[in-house]
């Protein structure tokens, strides 16, 4: 699972890079990817995909929103990148496969099961932003002002 967690990072950092984020947001972009996948893996032993993408979805967009408003910039500077890792890219992939190889069950259940995960995403997304913002004004304190 480490593993996972460090591809995981290192790819949001990779799609951080290919989006053009400022350097300095890279360890908070790598971060959230990397706690959004382990939260997935941590849950998917007890529930469904959808269902594992649906609560490490929320951390994302929450842990988003929250960088979002101590760094003061855009909220989709961290959530775009760190979503990444849960986007059913191999669900999809399958389900073009199975479909090119004439195997229409398969293919209607890696499609279905894609199409919940990304509703999942959705979901989480519409839900965090829901939320007032003053929820995620926390005062942060600066390194050597004392504060």
């Amino acid at each position: 699972m480490i593993g996972q967690v460090l591809a995981a990072v290192t790819g949001t950092i990779g799609f951080s890079v290919l989006y053009s984020v400022p350097r300095a947001y890279y360890p908070y972009c790598g971060f959230i990817g990397g706690a959004g996948w382990l939260l997935y893996c941590l849950l998917l032993p007890g529930c469904s995909p959808p269902e594992a993408t649906l609560f490490a979805a929320i951390l994302v967009v929450l842990l988003s929103r929250l960088f979002a408003v101590k760094e003061r910039c855009p909220v989709t500077i961290f959530l775009i990148s760190g979503i990444f890792p849960l986007v059913p890219g191999g669900g999809i992939y399958w389900t073009a496969y199975y479909i090119v190889t004439g195997e229409m069950e398969m293919a209607a259940q890696k499609g279905f099961t894609a199409v919940k995960v990304a509703v999942a995403i959705v979901l989480a997304i519409v839900f965090v932003f829901q939320l007032p913002q003053r929820l995620f004004r926390v005062r942060w304190k600066k390194a050597g002002n004392g504060k």
